[in-house]
C-alpha cells in the first residue's frame, strides 16, 4: 500500500485513514443541511450570528473585492459580505453539494444572484486559478479538512497579493473551569439536540469532538504564519469559545 493510503487522521475521537474522512465528513453535512442553519441558531443561541457580524466588521469589505467563501455552506458569510459591500462579488466553494442546495434556496441568494456563485469544490484542492481572489474567508469549517496546512496553502495561492485570509472557528477557553464546564455543556446537550431537531445525534456528536481536535488560537496562528502569511492576529470572542484569526498575503 502507498503512503498516502495508510496516512490515518481523526473523524472526532476516531481514527480514520485521510481517504476515508473526507467521505465522512461529506456524509455529516449531507446529513444536516436541511436542518443545518436553525441548528446553529439553537446551538450558540442566535450568537453564531454576532460572531459572524464581527468578522465583517474586522474584514471591512469594500465594493470591487472578490470573495472566496470556503466551507461556505449555505451562504451566511458570503451575504453578509456583499450587504456590505454591494459592488464586490463572491464565490460560495463547499465539497458537500446538498449545502450549496440548501443556500441557493435562502431569499438572499436571489436577491444577489448577479454577483454571487456557488461552487463544489474542496479547501485542499481549490478549483481556482492563482490569485483569484482579494479575500479568501473560512466560517466554521476549517475543523473539517483533512489536512489543514494544505487548505491554508491553497488558500495563499488563489489570494493575489495583497490579499487576506480570515477564518472563524471554535477554539478553546483560556480558563481550564471555563473549559470543563463548555465541554460538558457540548457533550451533553448538542448531541441530544441534534437527535431532538435534526434527528441525527450522530453528526453532532462529532461536531463537538471535532472542535476538540482543532489547534488552539497560538498553534492556529503558527499555522498560518507557516502557509506564508503576514501580521497574522487573532481575537478571541465569547471568551475564547472562538476565535477570529486574520492573515495578508503580502
Amino acid at each position: 500500500m502507498s503512503d498516502d493510503v495508510t496516512k490515518t487522521t481523526h473523524f472526532g475521537e476516531r481514527i480514520v485513514t485521510e481517504d476515508e474522512k473526507k467521505g465522512l465528513v461529506e456524509g455529516v453535512f449531507s446529513s444536516v443541511a436541511s436542518r443545518y442553519d436553525l441548528m446553529n441558531d439553537l446551538m450558540s443561541g442566535g450568537i453564531h450570528r454576532l460572531w459572524k457580524d464581527a468578522m465583517m466588521d474586522w474584514l471591512a469589505p469594500r465594493d470591487g473585492q472578490r470573495l472566496l467563501d470556503v466551507a461556505g455552506g449555505t451562504g451566511d458569510i458570503a451575504f453578509r459580505f456583499l450587504r456590505r459591500a454591494p459592488g464586490a462579488a463572491a464565490v460560495v466553494c463547499d465539497m458537500t453539494a446538498d449545502m450549496l442546495e440548501e443556500g441557493r434556496k435562502r431569499a438572499e441568494a436571489e436577491q444577489l444572484a448577479d454577483k454571487l456563485d456557488w461552487i463544489v469544490g474542496d479547501a485542499m484542492e481549490l478549483p481556482f486559478d492563482d490569485n483569484s481572489f482579494d479575500v479568501v474567508t473560512n466560517s466554521f469549517g476549517t475543523r473539517n479538512v483533512t489536512r489543514i496546512e494544505d487548505a491554508l496553502s491553497e488558500a495563499y495561492r488563489v489570494l493575489r497579493p495583497g490579499g487576506r485570509l480570515m477564518t472563524l472557528e471554535f477554539s478553546q477557553l483560556p480558563n481550564p473551569a471555563m473549559q470543563w464546564a463548555y465541554d460538558r455543556y457540548s457533550y451533553n446537550v448538542i448531541p441530544t439536540m441534534g437527535q431532538i431537531v435534526a434527528q441525527d445525534r450522530d453528526s453532532y456528536q462529532y461536531l463537538v469532538e471535532s472542535i476538540r481536535k482543532f489547534p488552539d488560537q497560538e498553534r492556529f496562528a503558527a499555522m498560518i504564519r507557516t502557509a506564508g502569511f503576514e501580521q497574522v492576529k487573532y481575537r478571541n470572542m465569547s471568551m475564547g469559545i472562538v476565535a477570529l484569526h486574520s492573515g495578508w498575503k503580502i
